[in-house]
C-alpha cells in the first residue's frame, strides 16, 4: 500500500501517492450497479485516466475521501457551491425546514419568496417557474419559446450545453466533449432536424441563419459565458449582436445561465454585459447546493406555461421546500456588499499566479476567467470556439490534474469543464494551490512541453 502523503504534499515527478484503496473498491462495487460507476459521465475520470475518488464529506473550501484524503476543492459541486461546503447558515435553514417536512406536493411560501428574491436580482425575470435541474429548465425554456413565437427551429451553439434533452445533445461539451462524442445515441435524427449549430462567438455566422431561415427561427439559446467547454468569454459585441438580430427576426433570446447566474455577478451575465434576455435558464447556485433549476423571463410569455396557457411542464418536486430553503439563504448571503469584489479578488489572484508560473516554465497555457469561473487551457492561442478548445493539449491536462491530486487540490477532471472559486477559499489555499502549480509545472512537465 502506497504510504499516504499529507494535504499539499506530493512526489517531484507528479505521481499521485495518495492512498486510493478505499476508493478504488468502492468504484469496482459501482461498476456492478451503475453504468460506468457513476451517476455523471464527467465524474469517471475517464477524461484524465484512473479511478474516481470517493468523497465523503467536505467543510468549507476543503473535501475529504473515503481513504482520508484532505482536497482543496475547485470543483464546488459543478458551481453550487459558492458559499463552499455545509455553511453553517445553509446547514441550519436545512435543518430547520426538515423538521416541518422534506416534500408536499403543494405550494409553499418558500417558492413565492425565492421567485421574489430572484426577481429582483434579475428584473428581465417578470415571473419564473421552479424545476429540479438545469437540463429541465433549457428543455421547458425551447418548448415555451416554440409556442410562443409559432416556430419550430432552435439555434445553438457548437459546444454549448443545457442539459441532456434530446434536441439540444447537438456537438454538445460537458460531457459529451469529455466523452470525445459529437451527439448521444437513442436520439432519432429528427428530433435534431430543427436544432440548428453554429460556432460561438461568431455573430455572422448566426446572421446567415437569421438569413436562410428568417421566418423560422423561434429561439437562440446561448451560454452568455460559455463554461462547458472550458471557459470562452464572449467576444466584444456578440451578445449584443445576438439580441438585436432576435428582435429583428421576431426570434426569442434565451439566457442559459445556469452556471453563471449569481455567479459572475449578483445579477448574472446579463447583468455583467447588460444585455435583456426574452427568457433566462437557472439553477445551481438557486438551490444552495440541492437539486434545483428554473425558467423565467417577460411576463407575456411566462403565461403561456400551464395552469395559466397551454404549455405544458409540470414536476412532482419543483419548488421542493429544502431547495427554496438554501436557496433564499444563498441568496440573502451573496447580496451582501463586498461579496463579489472578494470573489474576483480570490479569482485574479488564482489566474495571475497560474499565468506567472507558466511564463516562467515555458509552458503554453491559456487562462480563461469571468469572475469565480476560470479554465486553464493548455493552448497557446486565445480559446474562442469549440474548435479552438478542441485544440488544447488534453493529455497534458491529464498529467496536471494528476499532480494536482497528488498535491491535495482537487481540479476539474477534464480539460472542458471550469474550475469555480467560493467565498470561503482562503489565501492560503490559493497560495497552496500555486506551489503545486508550480511543482506541476517544473517537474511533471518539464520533458512534456508541446
Amino acid at each position: 500500500m502506497p504510504k499516504k502523503l499529507p494535504a499539499g504534499c506530493c512526489r517531484d515527478d507528479g505521481l499521485s501517492m495518495i492512498n486510493r484503496e478505499n476508493s478504488e473498491k468502492l468504484f469496482a462495487e459501482a461498476q456492478r450497479y451503475l453504468p460506468g460507476g457513476v451517476s455523471s459521465p464527467v465524474r469517471a475520470f475517464g477524461a484524465v485516466g484512473g479511478s474516481p475518488l470517493f468523497m465523503r464529506n467536505g467543510v468549507g473550501s476543503k473535501i475529504y475521501d473515503e481513504d482520508g484524503n484532505r482536497f482543496i476543492d475547485y470543483v464546488c459541486s459543478w458551481g453550487p457551491l459558492i458559499l463552499g461546503h455545509c455553511h453553517p447558515k445553509i446547514v441550519a435553514s436545512l435543518k430547520k425546514g426538515i423538521e416541518r417536512g422534506t416534500s408536499f406536493g403543494t405550494p409553499t411560501e418558500l417558492e413565492t419568496t425565492l421567485a421574489k428574491t430572484i426577481g429582483e436580482a434579475m428584473p428581465t425575470i417578470e415571473m419564473l417557474r421552479f424545476v429540479s435541474s438545469g437540463t429541465e429548465a433549457a428543455m421547458s425554456a425551447i418548448r415555451l419559446a416554440r409556442a410562443f413565437t409559432a416556430r419550430d427551429k432552435v439555434v445553438k451553439f457548437d459546444g454549448g450545453y443545457h442539459g441532456h434533452s434530446d434536441g439540444l445533445l447537438a456537438r454538445a461539451g460537458s460531457g459529451i466533449a469529455t466523452l470525445g462524442i459529437s451527439d448521444s445515441a437513442g436520439i432519432p435524427s429528427s428530433y435534431i432536424l430543427n436544432t440548428l449549430v453554429t460556432p460561438y462567438n461568431n455573430a455572422k455566422a448566426v446572421e446567415q441563419l437569421f438569413r436562410h431561415y428568417p421566418n423560422e427561427i423561434a429561439a437562440v439559446i446561448v451560454e452568455p459565458v460559455a463554461a462547458n467547454m472550458g471557459v470562452v468569454p464572449p467576444q466584444s459585441g456578440f451578445l449584443k449582436y445576438l439580441r438585436q438580430l432576435t428582435k429583428e427576426f421576431g426570434a426569442l433570446l434565451i439566457f442559459d445561465e445556469v452556471i453563471t447566474g449569481f455567479r459572475v455577478s449578483y445579477g448574472g451575465a446579463q447583468a455583467l454585459y447588460g444585455i435583456t434576455p426574452d427568457l433566462t435558464c437557472l439553477g445551481k447556485i438557486i438551490g444552495g447546493g440541492l437539486p434545483i433549476g428554473a425558467y423565467g423571463g417577460r411576463k407575456d410569455i411566462m403565461q403561456m406555461v400551464a395552469p395559466l396557457g397551454y404549455v405544458y411542464q409540470a414536476g412532482t418536486l419543483s419548488g421542493n421546500p429544502l431547495a427554496m430553503a438554501a436557496g433564499i439563504e444563498t441568496l440573502k448571503i451573496l447580496s451582501q456588499p463586498d461579496v463579489y469584489n472578494q470573489l474576483e479578488e480570490k479569482a485574479s489572484l488564482l489566474e495571475q499566479g497560474i499565468v506567472g508560473m507558466a511564463t516562467r516554465a515555458e509552458i503554453d497555457i491559456r487562462v480563461q476567467r469571468v469572475g469565480s469561473v476560470l479554465t486553464a487551457f493548455f493552448s497557446g492561442e486565445q480559446v474562442i470556439d469549440y474548435d479552438l478548445a478542441k485544440r488544447a493539449d488534453t493529455k497534458l491536462y491529464s498529467h496536471f490534474f494528476e499532480h494536482m491530486l497528488s498535491c491535495g487540490v482537487y481540479w476539474p477532471p477534464s480539460q472542458f469543464e471550469a474550475a469555480f472559486v467560493s467565498l470561503v477559499h482562503t489565501n492560503e489555499d490559493i497560495k497552496t494551490t500555486l506551489e503545486a502549480v508550480a511543482k506541476a509545472f517544473e517537474s511533471a512537465f518539464k520533458n512534456q512541453k508541446t
